[in-house]
């Protein structure tokens, strides 16, 4: 069921930056087209902004590109090709985030090997955004925060100019007075796929939980 915002407020305008574009270097297989039953993780990661109404989904690519952007363009999902992939992660960042344009308020960001968050921890962080005057919002599971973030476009300038160790991370430490925890039931938040053994652990997690509001 979608929440209605009371009439006399604009709902706020809302990206999601998928990173796709590393090199799986601790895996032996390519993360995004690893397979959560008859999906891939990069289907899994884009339909669950989808199922929670974020309508504007885009990846960043870049290792291995020549796969993800046929599979984008058959889901017209716009991709974001960054060149200087190899630089890591906050390339990336700061390639997705130069793709916002002025009349969006918002973006999540997240990486494409945490592939089974629910749906219902973006709609918690969307509602939230709504209605909070905060610039950062972080799902929070048992007093542990974990991915999507979302982020202001207020920071959209300071984190293209953002050249301190730490990447992301470091930029959205230093702006901790206007972030917000957002509590969700989902330790999905937490888990990321660096190795085979990792992907196997989530695999599991996927055969024994409903994650999605569809079924394959």
């Amino acid at each position: 069921m979608t929440k209605t915002i009371a009439s006399n407020v604009i709902p706020k305008k809302i990206a999601a930056l998928i990173l796709a574009a590393g090199l799986s270097s601790r895996m032996s297989e390519f993360k995004p087209l690893l397979r959560f039953g008859t999906k891939t993780v990069l289907e899994r990661v884009v339909e669950a902004f989808w199922y929670a109404g974020v309508a504007d989904v885009r990846m960043v690519v870049g290792h291995r590109d020549h796969e993800l952007i046929p599979m984008l363009q058959q889901r017209n999902v716009r991709w974001i090709k960054n060149e200087r992939y190899q630089e890591g992660m906050l390339s990336s960042v700061k390639a997705g985030v130069a793709s916002i344009e002025q009349d969006i308020d918002g973006f999540f960001v997240t990486p494409v090997d945490i592939p089974l968050v629910r749906t219902s921890t973006i709609t918690a962080i969307v509602d939230t955004f709504q209605k909070s005057g905060k610039l950062i919002f972080y799902p929070n599971f048992m007093g542990t925060r974990g991915h999507p973030p979302l982020i202001s476009t207020q920071y959209h300038e300071e984190i293209l100019l953002w050249d301190k160790p730490g990447g992301l991370k470091g930029f959205l430490r230093e702006k901790e007075a206007l972030a917000i925890d957002v509590n969700v039931e989902d330790e999905c938040i937490l888990l990321d796929m660096d190795t085979l053994e990792d992907y196997q652990r989530l695999l599991e997690i996927y055969k024994n939980r409903e994650i999605f509001p569809v079924h394959d």
